[in-house]
């Protein structure tokens, strides 16, 4: 072979192997720029790789392992610890026999906010004075509780336990949650199951509720507002559980589920908690306004069918209270309150915790089609 020939056959490998090496390389730097491989046009990719639908999905999966690993031990369990006492029952069969009542049951769910051991819970759960309540953490440790503190104007509750080093929650904001946003939720489901972890979405915000003990023999009610709705299953015994968003902060405080409803639950938004919490460090109590009144929310939709303002309906007057000091009525339609109109977004409710004990606030009410004005000084709820 002349000299010619062998010197051009290696130009041209060399050539073949700097175009091979180019080719490689932009393969490279397209599959991590643009997500593309140079041989998809002819060679599709393994049909078992990851879709877009998988990925968001063993995404969210990790979203939730997440949220159980990290808030599962700020979660807790609330038991009610009932004094042990023997009685005697009678049996047409077998005569009377001797039976032990009492003793300790989880009841509900809460959440810690503070290391030294204030904990948050719904009101409902700790309404019982004759009873005394044990705080069980992730871990099995037990605490008896020192003290229960209750909101006079929201379902909320702070417990002290004597604790050292706790894990605590991040609190979110729940002003800025959105229909549709991810949510989870963690408690004591059914008062048997300590930490079940279920997740869904904000159904709906801004609901107006009636929450109960759940014993109709209690007749224990109170109208909540402004709270959320979601489609993760809220359970008896995940009452005063904390509803997170996907950072796995708190975002709202489980309160209620919809009697003979599939996947409705409610929960109270976080920031009415952070208000609590920060007049509860400063006066190491909960003082609140008090009105004095039992209504019922007249939305736009309902006063336009009914030819009423929209307000809040008066349905009750609490004898003694502010309202009815200066002669608010049963059937009088409350339609601002200090200034303020009262509509879905601005409930009564709202409009008084807004203001301080002892304040003078202008109440104007629709009675009969005609407008009043009346001066009512807040009293302190208790």
């Amino acid at each position: 072979m002349d000299q010619p020939n062998r010197i051009n056959r290696i130009i041209l490998g060399i050539a073949i192997a700097i175009v091979g090496v180019i080719a490689l390389l932009g393969g490279a730097v397209a599959e991590r720029v643009f997500g593309l491989r140079p041989l998809d046009r002819f060679f599709p990719r393994n049909r078992l790789e990851p879709t877009i639908t998988t990925r968001q999905v063993l995404q969210e999966e990790s979203v939730t392992i997440d949220i159980a690993k990290k808030v599962s031990p700020a979660v807790v369990t609330i038991a009610e610890v009932v004094p042990q006492r023997r009685i005697l029952q009678f049996d047409p069969f077998e005569g009377f026999r001797s039976e032990t009542q009492g003793g300790q049951q989880d009841i509900a769910t809460g959440f810690i906010v503070d290391s030294g051991g204030l904990i948050v819970t719904n009101k409902h759960v700790v309404a019982n004075t004759g009873v005394s309540y044990k705080v069980i953490t992730q871990d099995g440790k037990e605490y008896d509780v020192k003290r229960v503190y209750r909101d006079p104007a929201n379902d909320l509750a702070l417990v002290k336990i004597d604790g050292v080093g706790l894990t605590t929650v991040e609190l979110g904001d729940s002003d800025s949650l959105q229909v549709g946003q991810y949510v989870a939720a963690i408690g004591t489901a059914l008062g048997e199951f300590r930490h079940s972890v279920t997740t869904g979405v904000i159904s709906g915000i801004g609901r107006s509720i009636e929450a109960g003990s759940g014993n109709p023999f209690e007749g224990y009610a109170e109208q909540l507002d402004n709270v959320i709705q979601t489609d993760a299953a809220i359970n008896p015994g995940n009452s005063g559980g904390p509803l997170l968003n996907s950072s796995g902060q708190v975002v709202g405080v489980n309160v209620a589920v919809a009697v003979g409803a599939d996947n409705i639950g409610f929960a109270l938004p976080v920031n009415i908690l952070k208000s609590s919490i920060d007049q509860f460090h400063q006066t190491g109590d909960f003082t609140r306004p008090f009105l004095g009144v039992q209504y019922q929310l007249i939305t736009k939709v309902a006063a336009l069918r009914n030819e009423v303002p929209e307000g809040a309906y008066v349905r009750d007057v609490v004898l003694g209270s502010s309202a009815q000091r200066v002669g608010i009525q049963v059937e009088d339609i409350i339609v601002r309150f200090g200034g303020e109109r009262i509509d879905e977004k601005n409930t009564l409710a709202s409009l008084v915790n807004k203001h301080k004990v002892g304040e003078s606030v202008e109440v104007e009410i629709w009675r009969g089609g005609e407008t009043l004005k009346l001066m009512v000084a807040l009293a302190e709820a208790s």
